[in-house]
């Protein structure tokens, strides 16, 4: 049970007689209302309004007929009703007011309860990062915003994050009314928020005995949401369908490995059995766009800390998701274990999938659930550009794809799949990946075949610990296979090599075989492609494909 002020009691489960009526007081809403610590059987809406009054919520399964109601009859412009009892997986409408009138209520006035957890179902996640900034004159937080409003239309946002400096650039309440709670204001009716606290959020004065940021929002701290009770706010964990989400404080909590939020973390992970594990938190591990995750003076080491600590240990526990912000950029990591350290340590042991992620090109990122690999490798995305794309200090060698430009994370998981894109405010996806989970890995095949400038790249599909070769031939109707390359190691499920165009070769083929131990039998062909054919020799290169899969 969440914990109110000494004066707020919970009264439920009686009929409305008043509801929809308005008896002209003039109480006007000025924040709100907002849903928060959402789970299968209860929800948390807050509102602010101009005076003192109480604080009163009538809610149903249908919008016509709210006739339970929830709430408090103590005076306060600060409306925090926890509605407890609600049924699974399910839609309720509701009205927020007080005794004399309601002054928010409609249709688009609802919210859904969390399904029981474990429970396989569609998900929709949206991840904004360093969003507020539409009062400071610059970037394009709206157009972010619009285009995800236009790419969702009447899908629900199941899961909304917010991977801090929501509101620049000290994170008062004045600034979090302009550039949050306004910019958001009909998803904040309907979708629950769970933020993490950015390093913006700290630079405001303290209200009270706290920060703004803790005053506005209500974060599950008992466990009360899924997972192990954090007894805080600025870290906690929940639950939704198969999926656990793990909210860090990568600014003001201790780091260390010996220090209260990672101690809670192992327990957490320790309880977790959801099929998909997604951290954030604000300071990315690894970045190099406005911030440098190399640099020991920036931001006084937290993406350091949060690089040797955290990520170790969620990767422990086989994470498979990390999404950041910090950074005025977007930049998405192959799949990647095991790298704690400088971006000039990287090994290419590290990278678990060098490919794109992208099943039309090099595949899907596949997830072993068992064997010695067993749910290592995850995806680290930063995007912290929602309101601004500001620099870049260069690139990350940990990273497939980087851009400066504005956008968001759309992340939609069903059953052992989950798909990512980055949006941008164009409504353009300029970035995707998919992952699935307890996926065989896949048999050699060539993914992608590249000439340009001289050069051949051949991108394929390997085992980590099996060697191959890349062969040439000049005839595909009487292939004379030539070894074009020394035996090359696979340290992950996608192998590439690239090398020069041979001499006076005006056309050609290519073909990667896997080589045998040397007890074993002989090398054996498996998938082949070419250089400049004639339309006969494509149809031959094909035919040879079907041969190669029939056996």
């Amino acid at each position: 049970m969440l914990q109110f002020p000494p004066r707020m009691r919970l009264f439920l489960g009686f009929v409305s007689w008043f509801a929809g009526v308005t008896f002209g007081s003039g109480l006007e809403l000025t924040r709100g209302p907002y849903l928060q610590s959402a789970t299968p059987t209860s929800i948390v809406i807050r509102w602010r309004t101009d005076e003192p009054t109480e604080s009163l919520i009538h809610y149903g399964t249908a919008p016509t007929n709210l006739h339970s109601i929830a709430g408090d009859i103590g005076d306060t412009t600060e409306h925090i009703v926890e509605i407890g009892g609600l049924n699974p997986d399910t839609r309720y409408y509701y009205s927020v007011g007080d005794l004399d009138e309601e002054i928010a209520w409609g249709p688009e006035y609802h919210f859904f309860t969390h399904p029981i957890p474990g429970t396989s179902k569609p998900t929709r996640i949206w991840a904004i990062g360093d969003c507020g900034t539409f009062n400071t004159g610059g970037g394009n937080q709206v157009g972010v915003r619009d285009a995800y409003y236009n790419f969702a239309g009447p899908r629900h946002t199941d899961v909304w994050l917010a991977l801090g400096d929501n509101a620049y650039y000290s994170g008062t309440d004045a600034e979090y009314q302009a550039n949050f709670f306004d910019i958001y204001t009909s998803l904040f009716r309907k979708s629950v928020l769970w933020s993490t606290i950015g390093n913006h959020e700290t630079y405001s004065p303290v209200e009270g005995s706290q920060l703004p940021y803790f005053n506005m929002f209500s974060f599950p701290r008992f466990g009360e949401a899924g997972g192990v009770a954090s007894g805080t706010e600025k870290y906690y964990s929940f639950d939704y369908a198969n999926i656990h989400f793990v909210c860090l404080d990568s600014e003001l909590s201790d780091r260390s490995p010996d220090g209260a939020m990672l101690h809670w973390l192992r327990a957490d992970l320790e309880a977790n059995a959801s099929d998909w594990l997604i951290a954030f938190w604000h300071s990315p591990p690894y970045t190099k766009g406005s911030h440098d995750s190399d640099n020991l003076f920036d931001n006084f080491g937290n993406m350091t800390d949060m690089r040797a600590n955290a990520v170790r240990l969620l990767e422990e526990y086989g994470v498979d998701l990390v999404l950041s912000g910090h950074s005025h950029i977007y930049e998405r990591s192959h799949l990647t274990h095991g790298h704690y350290g400088f971006s000039t340590t990287l090994e290419p042991t590290m990278i678990k999938d060098a490919g794109s992620g992208r099943p039309e090109d090099t595949g899907a990122y596949l997830k072993s659930l068992s064997g010695p690999a067993a749910n290592q490798g995850a995806v680290y995305v930063v995007a912290g550009c929602s309101g601004w794309a500001t620099s870049r200090t260069g690139h990350h060698p940990i990273m497939c794809f980087d851009e400066l430009e504005v956008g968001s994370m759309v992340i939609d998981v069903n059953g052992k799949r989950l798909d990512a894109k980055f949006l941008r405010e164009t409504g353009a996806t300029d970035d995707y990946f998919t992952m699935v989970k307890g996926a065989a890995p896949e048999s050699l095949r060539i993914c992608t075949f590249d000439v340009k400038d001289g050069e051949v790249t051949v991108r394929w599909k390997s085992v980590a610990g099996e060697s191959y070769r890349v062969q040439h031939s000049v005839s595909i109707e009487t292939p004379a296979w030539v070894n074009v390359s020394e035996p090359i190691a696979a340290s992950g499920a996608t192998t590439s090599w690239r090398a020069p165009l041979p001499d006076g070769i005006t056309q050609g083929f290519y073909r990667v075989v896997q080589l045998a131990p040397p007890a074993l039998v002989a090398p054996k062909p498996m998938l082949t492609t070419k250089k400049g054919a004639t339309r006969a020799a494509r149809q031959t290169v094909k035919n040879l494909k079907k041969l190669q899969a029939d056996r």
